[in-house]
């Protein structure tokens, strides 16, 4: 998927060196929205069994994940979007993460970024439902979902441990009523 300004790019072992670059580029500013990560989490070698997980779950069709980057600097990963725990059969949902380097914030990319990932959730995989739970604290994410017509369902408490504490998350949704 590619438009004037950034492509996402499915998952390959082929950029486990960008991989690492971007996190080695982003550890500190990412800490305050992940869960706390070793040491080894930036090494070649988990960064090649992660991308060759992501892989398998791609071919399984239970989760979708996607490398960011910019049209005018290839290829460099700039962020990293997916569709995760994907659910078929009545429920047809999934959860949408994405996380973009700390460069790029504040441009439009990653809210361009959803926009493709939820029309080729809805047009192209045919899911009924895409879930996104943000930390309250984290107005540009939530911003990014509300621009992209996601509609907050209320907030779940102490929803995901996050840099070693417990943190409550806004549940947000967005629902594909072509399928109604």
């Amino acid at each position: 998927m590619k438009n004037q300004y950034i492509q996402l790019v499915p998952t390959n072992i082929s950029l486990a060196e960008q991989v690492v670059d971007y996190y080695k580029r982003n550890r500190t500013f990412l800490e305050a929205f992940e869960p706390t990560r070793n040491e080894e989490f930036f090494s070649l070698e988990y960064q090649q069994k992660v991308l060759e997980k992501e892989m398998s779950e791609y071919e399984e069709r239970t989760a979708f994940r996607f490398y960011i980057m910019s049209v005018e600097q290839p290829p460099k990963v700039i962020g990293i979007i997916g569709l995760n725990n994907v659910v078929w059969g009545a429920f047809c949902s999934a959860f949408l993460g994405y996380k973009l380097d700390k460069d790029f914030v504040n441009k439009g990319y990653m809210s361009i970024a959803v926009e493709m990932l939820t029309k080729y959730a809805f047009e192209e995989l045919r899911l009924h439902r895409i879930e996104a739970n943000v930390m309250p604290k984290n107005k540009a994410s939530l911003r990014v979902l509300e621009k992209n017509n996601f509609i907050n369902e209320g907030l779940a408490r102490y929803y995901l441990n996050i840099n070693g504490v417990w943190e409550d998350h806004i549940h947000m949704v967005k629902i594909n009523y072509a399928m109604h």
